[in-house]
C-alpha cells in the first residue's frame, strides 16, 4: 500500500467516524436555537396536574379532585430502596454522566440494534425519562415519507437538551424525586405516593423492599406488570429488579434470596372519581368552594336565595374558589394545584357510616324489599299509583338519563327514543353482592324502573359545639347513584319535625311533665276544622309521653297553643332555612327538609341551646405547604341552656320507652342518648335522628319516587328503616377507643336544674282523666 492510499484511507475513516459526531453537535446547535425547548422557569415549574387532597381531621387522605392522581412527596420521605430500585431498574450509571449516558447509547446501539438482544433495556436516561414525563411528545405523524423519522430525531435533540438543563440545575437528589413523583404506574396513580396508596394502602414511607421493587417494576410496561391484574407477570418483573439490586450491590445474595420468596399481597384501591372515601362530601364541597355569589333569578324559593346569600356573606368557604385568587390573578383549579383541604370528617366514622349504610341497605333490609315488590302489578310502583303518575314518573326517568341527552344531541325524535328504550342492550346496573354490579341484558326503561327499586339513604354527623362535620354519606354506592341525598335532597321529615313544636313549648315555660288529655285537637283553618290522625284514648298524659310514642294529637294541641308562625320562628333559629309553609299540619310533619339541615339543628340541643353551622374544612394549604386560609365555627344562640335540657330529657324517653327503643333492646347500646323517629304518609320516608353528649348524627331511608315504599308500618317506619344504620353506626364508634366516646359519657344539665322530674314518658305517666289530676286542656 503506497503513501497516497494510506493518506486517503485514513482521511476517510476520520470523516466517517467525525461526521456523526459533527453532525450530532449541528444539529444539536440547531435546535437548541431553534427549536421550542423549556426554559428553566418551565422546568422548575412543569404542568404536572397535581391532585388535591382530602384530609380528614385525623390526618388520612380521604380522597382526591384529580384529573392525573398525582401527590408530591419528598426525596425524604422516599426509603432508600425505593430510589436504589429505581437506579438500578433503569439507569445504572445514574450518578456518573450528566443526562445522557453515552456508554448506554452505545451499548443499545450494538447489542440492542445489531445483536437483537433486547434484555439490555433501553438507552434513557432517568433524566431523559424526566424530560419525556415533564414534557410528554407531541404527535410524530407526518404525510411526508421519512418525515415521522425526523420528527422523532428532533423530539429525541429536545429531550437530550432539556436533560442536559435538568442536570445542570438540579442535583441529582432533586432529580430522582422528580422522577419519582412524576411517573406513571398505572392504576390511574401518578408518582410514587399515589401508586403506593393505590397498591398497597399506605404511604411510601412505609413500603416494605419488595413493595418498592414491585412499584419500581411497573414503570416499563404499567398494565402488563400490575400486581391486582397480572400477578404472575408482576412478581417476575418485581425480582427482576430485586435481581438488578442485588447485580448493583443494593442488596446482598442472601437478601435477594430471601426477598424474592416474599409473595405479592396488594391492597388496590384505585383512585378514580367513584373510589375513595366520602365522595358524596367531595363533591357537595367541590359544589360549595365554587359556588357563585346568587342571583335571585337563579332561585325558585326566595328562602334558599336568603341562605345562599347569607353563606355568601358569612361563610369565607362557601365559594372560596371564586372570592381567593392566586398570585398571578387566575383561579384556584382543584383538579390541578394540589391544594391541600383539611375536613372535618374523622376518617374513621366516615368509614363505620359507609359501612354501616351497605350493612342495612345491602343485607337487609332491600332483601326484604326486594320480595315485596315482586308481587307489585306495576313495578316498582305500589299498586294504588295512577297510570299517568306511572307515565310521569317514567317520562322523567327517562329524561334526566344520559341516553336520552345523548339521542336528543343526534337528532332523534321523540318517538325514536321511546323505541330505543324499549330495545334490550347489555349493561352493567348496580347490586348488593361482593362485585357491587351484575352484568346483563334489559330494555333501558327496564333499567329504569330497576334502578327505582333500590332504597337510598343518606348519613350526616356532626359534633356539637364545634359544627364540625365528621361523617357524611349521600347514598347506598356512588358509582351507580350520584345524587347527594344529604345536602342536596329534601324530604318530607314526618314526625322527626315533632321536637321542634315541643321546643317552643319548653321555651315558652313548660316543663316535660305537664299534663294535657289524649284526645282529639282540632283546629280551625279557614272556617273548617282541622286534625291529624292520632289514638285517642282519653287519658291524661305528659307532654314527654306524647314525644316518646309519637302521639299526633299531642303536636296538635301544641299547635293549638302557639300557632304555625311561632313554629316556622323557632325552626328559623334552630338552623332550618328551607321554605316552610306557615300551616297546622307542620306539627306532624308535612314540610320536606334536608338531611343536613335536620341534624344541623338537632345538634342545637346536645351544643346546649347554641345553633353551630355546620363546618366542612378547618384549613387549605398550596402544594407547597403554605397556609392559604383558616375557617373557624360559626355558631349563634338559638335556644335557652334549660330549654335544650329539657328537650334532651324528653328525647331520652323516645330511645327508652318509645318508638327508638330497639336500639336498647335489639342493639344493646348503653349510655345517655337521645333522639326521635319519622315516618312520612304511605310510608315514603324512614328518618331517625339522634345524638349522645359528642355526637349527634341522623338518618334517611326512602325510594327515588315517594311511590315507591312499603306497604306496612312495621317495615316502612323511621324504626325499621332508618334507626338501624344509626345504632350500627354508633355501635362501630362505641367499639373504637381511639375515638374517645363510648357509654360513659353523659349529659351535664344546666346551672340550677331541678332533678325532680318524675315522669319518664313510659306508661307510668298516664292516668284515667277522672282521676284528679290537674292538666292542661
Amino acid at each position: 500500500m503506497n503513501s497516497t492510499t494510506q493518506k486517503r484511507i485514513t482521511k476517510w475513516f476520520w470523516i466517517l467516524i467525525t461526521l456523526p459526531v459533527v453532525c450530532l453537535v449541528v444539529a444539536l446547535l440547531l435546535v437548541a436555537l431553534f427549536a421550542k425547548i423549556p426554559s428553566f422557569e418551565q422546568i422548575e415549574n412543569p404542568d404536572s396536574n397535581l391532585a388535591t387532597l382530602l384530609i380528614s381531621e385525623d390526618g388520612k387522605i380521604l380522597n382526591t379532585y384529580h384529573i392525573e392522581n398525582r401527590s408530591y412527596v419528598s426525596f425524604e420521605d422516599i426509603p432508600d430502596y425505593v430510589v436504589d430500585a429505581a437506579i438500578a431498574t433503569e439507569d445504572a450509571r445514574f450518578y456518573k454522566h450528566s443526562g445522557i449516558d453515552f456508554r448506554g447509547l452505545a451499548r443499545v446501539a450494538v447489542k440492542t440494534l445489531l445483536m437483537g438482544d433486547s434484555s439490555q433495556g433501553g438507552g434513557s436516561t432517568i433524566t431523559q425519562q424526566l424530560a419525556k414525563t415533564l414534557y410528554p411528545r407531541q404527535d410524530v405523524s407526518s404525510r411526508i415519507p421519512g418525515g415521522r423519522i425526523f420528527k422523532m430525531i428532533g423530539i429525541k435533540l429536545k429531550e437530550w437538551i432539556t436533560a442536559v438543563k435538568i442536570e445542570r440545575n438540579y442535583t441529582k437528589e432533586e432529580i430522582i424525586t422528580m422522577y419519582l413523583n412524576q411517573i406513571f404506574f398505572g392504576g390511574n396513580a401518578y408518582g410514587i405516593k399515589a401508586a403506593s396508596n393505590t397498591f398497597f394502602a399506605k404511604d411510601p414511607g412505609d413500603l416494605t423492599v419488595e413493595e418498592g421493587a414491585c412499584l419500581v417494576g411497573m414503570v416499563n410496561k404499567p398494565t402488563r406488570y400490575n400486581p391486582a391484574l397480572n400477578p404472575e407477570q408482576s412478581l417476575a418483573r418485581r425480582n427482576h429488579v430485586l435481581k438488578q439490586m442485588e447485580k448493583y450491590d443494593y442488596l446482598s445474595q442472601a437478601q435477594y434470596d430471601s426477598i424474592s420468596q416474599i409473595p405479592i399481597v396488594v391492597t388496590y384501591r384505585q383512585q378514580d372519581h367513584n373510589s375513595g372515601y366520602g365522595p358524596y362530601f367531595r363533591d357537595m364541597l367541590r359544589k360549595f368552594m365554587n359556588a357563585q355569589q346568587p342571583k335571585r333569578s337563579s332561585y325558585t324559593q326566595v328562602e334558599d336565595y336568603r341562605a345562599d346569600s347569607l353563606a355568601w356573606k358569612d361563610n369565607p368557604l362557601y365559594g372560596w374558589l371564586n372570592k381567593n385568587l392566586k398570585p398571578d390573578g387566575t383561579q384556584y383549579d382543584l383538579d390541578r394545584d394540589g391544594l391541600r383541604i383539611y375536613t372535618t370528617l374523622d376518617s374513621r366514622m366516615q368509614k363505620y357510616a359507609e359501612a354501616s349504610v351497605a350493612e342495612h341497605l345491602g343485607k337487609e333490609l332491600q332483601n326484604t324489599f326486594s320480595k315485596e315488590l315482586k308481587n307489585r302489578r306495576n313495578f316498582p310502583f305500589a299498586d294504588d299509583v295512577p297510570k299517568d303518575e306511572i307515565d310521569r314518573l317514567m317520562r322523567n326517568g327517562r329524561r334526566w338519563s344520559d341516553r336520552y341527552r345523548g339521542l336528543k344531541e343526534e337528532g332523534y325524535s321523540d318517538a325514536d327514543i321511546l323505541k330505543n328504550f324499549d330495545e334490550p342492550v347489555p349493561m352493567r346496573v348496580f347490586a348488593w353482592n361482593k362485585k357491587g354490579y351484575v352484568d346483563t341484558t334489559m330494555t333501558p326503561n327496564d333499567s329504569i324502573r330497576y334502578y327505582k327499586s333500590f332504597l337510598r339513604a343518606a348519613f350526616m354527623a356532626i359534633e356539637p359545639n364545634t359544627g364540625h362535620v365528621k361523617a357524611y354519606v349521600g347514598g347506598p354506592d356512588y358509582h351507580f347513584f350520584k345524587y347527594d341525598n344529604v345536602g342536596q335532597g329534601k324530604r318530607q321529615v314526618g314526625s322527626t319535625f315533632k321536637p321542634f313544636l315541643y321546643t317552643l313549648a319548653m321555651q315558652e315555660g313548660y316543663t316535660p311533665c305537664d299534663k294535657v288529655v289524649n284526645t282529639t285537637y282540632t283546629i280551625d283553618v279557614n272556617g273548617e276544622d282541622w286534625a291529624p290522625k292520632s289514638e285517642v284514648d282519653e287519658r291524661v298524659v305528659t307532654l314527654k309521653w306524647g314525644l316518646t310514642n309519637s302521639r299526633n294529637n299531642i303536636s296538635a294541641y301544641l299547635m293549638k297553643q302557639f300557632g304555625p308562625f311561632a313554629t316556622v320562628e323557632i325552626c328559623r333559629k334552630m338552623g332550618i332555612s328551607s321554605y316552610l309553609d306557615p300551616v297546622v299540619s307542620l306539627c306532624v310533619g308535612s314540610c320536606d327538609l334536608s338531611v343536613m339541615e335536620m341534624v344541623a339543628a338537632y345538634n342545637t340541643f346536645p351544643g346546649r341551646g347554641v345553633y353551630s353551622y355546620p363546618m366542612f374544612v378547618t384549613r387549605i394549604e398550596d402544594n407547597a405547604g403554605n397556609v392559604l386560609a383558616t375557617f373557624s365555627t360559626r355558631k349563634r344562640e338559638a335556644i335557652s341552656e334549660v330549654t335544650a335540657y329539657k328537650m334532651i330529657d324528653m328525647m331520652r324517653g323516645v330511645v327508652n320507652d318509645g318508638t327508638a327503643g330497639r336500639i336498647r333492646w335489639r342493639y344493646n347500646i348503653q349510655g345517655d342518648l337521645a333522639g326521635k323517629t319519622g315516618t312520612t304518609n304511605d310510608n315514603s320516608d324512614g328518618w331517625f335522628i339522634g345524638y349522645t353528649p359528642k355526637l349527634t348524627a341522623g338518618v334517611w331511608v326512602g325510594a327515588e319516587d315517594r311511590q315507591v315504599h312499603f306497604m306496612s308500618t312495621a317495615l316502612g317506619g323511621g324504626n325499621n328503616m332508618a334507626l338501624p344504620i344509626w345504632a350500627l353506626f354508633i355501635q362501630k364508634v362505641y367499639a373504637d377507643p381511639s375515638i374517645n366516646m363510648g357509654s360513659s359519657d353523659v349529659f351535664v344539665p344546666p346551672l340550677g336544674w331541678s332533678a325532680d322530674q318524675l315522669c319518664d314518658g313510659s306508661s307510668n305517666d298516664t292516668s284515667d282523666a277522672s282521676a284528679g289530676n290537674d292538666y292542661f286542656n
